[in-house]
């Protein structure tokens, strides 16, 4: 195993496909393949694979994104199936060492999670991000693992978001307030 791990970030049905209940809808659905390639890459070759899902509860009005946006990836429902393709990948690897499933419930895969010792026992120091929303959770992803200390490659070609001009804002605040390397 590599110093490096993949981290794919709230590639589901409720944030991709057309009847998800906060989806970007187009742009994310074309990057599946990219998704899939990119995973197949790094499970081939033995990395860790990390697929870091947003989770909420229905009628959990203490959630700050309660607020903000409608019920998205509640536990147990299709909404939080990964989308297309990549939920074969999923099934395929996911008894895989190199393979861990993380529950998340805030924007950040770092936040309240064991991301970071599940990294640090690996001896990871460098991630690569792909996923949804490229200015919402990847990006929030992407500052805590700076703050971390870890070397950050996003690859463009497989993050998306429903706002254009967020997504061209996180890739500039990546390559040039992050340090990361975009690919």
């Amino acid at each position: 195993m590599s110093n490096k791990a993949l981290i794919i970030i709230d590639y589901t049905n409720d944030f991709v496909a057309d009847d998800g209940s906060l989806t970007c809808g187009k742009p994310a659905q074309e990057i599946e393949q990219n998704i899939i390639q990119i995973t197949n890459n790094f499970l081939k070759q033995d990395d860790y694979v990390v697929f870091a899902v947003d989770v909420h509860d229905l009628d959990d009005h203490f959630h700050p994104e309660t607020k903000l946006f409608p019920p998205h990836n509640i536990r147990h429902t299709n909404g939080r199936n990964l989308f297309g393709g990549l939920q074969d990948v999923f099934e395929v690897s996911k008894g895989l060492s190199n393979v861990h499933w993380m529950d998340k419930t805030r924007y950040s895969s770092f936040a309240g999670t064991d991301l970071d010792i599940k990294l640090r026992e690996r001896n990871i120091s460098e991630l690569h991000l792909i996923g949804v929303c490229t200015d919402i959770c990847v990006l929030h992803t992407a500052v805590d693992a700076y703050n971390k200390g870890y070397k950050l490659v996003i690859h463009s070609d497989a993050v998306a978001s429903f706002n254009a001009a967020g997504h061209e804002w996180a890739l500039s605040h990546f390559k040039n307030t992050l340090g990361a390397e975009i690919r």
